[in-house]
């Protein structure tokens, strides 16, 4: 058992400036640690800049449900915006991929919704407290969102996803196509049921929102560094962290928030990661902002059979795509967003596409769509906090909480045990 050790004086490392690192940093700093935040990039310029910006109790139900297996045969048509796969990706990545299907089962389906439902609630929580305490409340809507239907059988079929909603009292409502009307009346007229999740949050500039979670570290005393790291080692005082330049940084403990690109650094360290890459786009769009002919989107929605996310955002409308399975690092394809794109015209008044080109972002996931969060395998002064797939903007405030009590020996808010890391990480040195 591990006895409980104060943060206070920790020299720490966080690896990784996307809305978990900062979060984490921010935590461990809060705790009395002496923080380093690392990162090659600037907060919040990597995948935590692109994502629909909800923070949303629905997405407690993941992807691998039990009827995934039902809508498998024509999500591999590979013809639908709201997936699509790389097959030579796939055949390359079998052990995931199979454990990925195996996940939808009954039985870890239970577990996961329970497990996310709770780190859902507390980083909710968590995030209204640091979102008014960086004064950034003007970023937030409390207005929830919205599943969208364009037929009633699809909606029935959605039964799983209501039943389980409901089991978690979350709270929604459903609606007819004239009740939509009322919330959404600049919608078009093509969507005769509809679910409102309306305990959820959106923000208005996911990225303005990590930078300003960062700016609250800098000015409580915290240090951002821009660099690669070259290696790092650990011995029995604390770990070696050699960067681009080839200086030195020394560190009691770090904590690898890196994303999907902790899948190749934790290489480095003679471990093994079943991870897949749930890859994603968006674009911006100016909408139709001419006066009296103007068009509001009043939340963030999800049309399921267009297989995208629209969401009002400060630079305009974003849409996002849904899954992209493809190696982290291939080449984009325009054809998901373009098939969005096409879906949401139908949907909305979209306007002018404001972006050069489609961002992409890559989302890992675990095969039961949990995170790790907890002691790398066989380290003593390492651990690890990413594999969050859709939810890590959402849930990188409650990550920091379950981290920190594990770092310091203390018994986290919530079940720890489904987030343990050696379910998919595994030392092989």
């Amino acid at each position: 058992m591990q006895v409980p050790r104060s943060a206070k004086g920790l020299k720490f490392v966080v690896l990784g400036g996307g809305m978990v690192g900062v979060c984490v940093a921010l935590e461990m700093q809060k705790r009395g640690a002496e923080v380093i935040l690392l990162d090659r990039d600037d907060p919040g310029g990597g995948t935590s800049y692109g994502n629909a910006g909800v923070f949303a109790r629905s997405s407690l139900f993941p992807i691998n449900n039990p009827g995934l297996l039902v809508d498998l045969p024509g999500l591999l048509t590979n013809t639908r915006a709201a997936f699509r796969y790389d097959l030579k990706y796939l055949l390359s990545n079998l052990a995931w991929a199979s454990r990925f299907l195996l996940s939808a089962r009954k039985k870890t389906f239970q577990e996961t919704t329970v497990a996310l439902d709770a780190l859902i609630r507390l980083s909710i929580r968590k995030h209204l407290e640091l979102i008014d305490a960086c004064n950034e409340s003007a970023r937030l809507s409390d207005a929830g969102w919205m599943f969208l239907y364009r037929d009633i059988g699809r909606y029935e079929r959605a039964g799983l996803l209501r039943t389980t909603l409901g089991n978690f009292d979350v709270d929604t409502q459903e609606l007819d196509g004239t009740a939509l009307h009322d919330l959404e009346p600049d919608l078009a007229p093509i969507f005769p049921r509809a679910l409102w999740v309306r305990d959820s949050y959106s923000v208005n500039d996911p990225a303005a929102l990590v930078k300003a979670y960062a700016a609250k570290f800098t000015a409580q005393g915290g240090k951002v560094l821009r660099s690669d790291v070259r290696t790092v080692s650990e011995d029995l005082d604390g770990v070696e962290i050699v960067l681009a330049d080839g200086s030195l940084l020394k560190a009691d403990k770090i904590a690898v928030c890196l994303g999907p690109w902790s899948k190749d650094f934790l290489a480095k360290l003679k471990m093994s990661v079943t991870m897949g890459f749930e890859r994603g786009y968006h674009m911006h769009f100016e909408g139709a902002q001419d006066g009296a002919n103007a068009k509001i989107l009043r939340r963030p929605i999800y049309d399921t059979q267009g297989g995208y996310v629209l969401s009002p955002m400060t630079k305009g409308l974003r849409l996002s795509t849904g899954v992209e399975l493809a190696a982290c690092d291939a080449p984009g394809s325009t054809a998901q967003i373009d098939l969005a794109e096409k879906a949401a015209r139908e949907a909305f008044t979209l306007g002018e596409r404001m972006d050069p080109e489609p961002w992409l972002g890559r989302r890992p996931t675990f095969p039961d769509s949990r995170p790790a969060i907890g002691p790398a395998p066989t380290y003593r002064h390492i651990s690890v906090a990413f594999g969050h797939q859709h939810i890590g903007l959402a849930t990188g405030t409650g990550t920091a909480d379950v981290l920190a009590d594990l770092i310091e020996g203390k018994t986290p808010a919530i079940d720890a045990l489904p987030f343990r890391p050696d379910r998919f990480i595994r030392h092989f040195g």
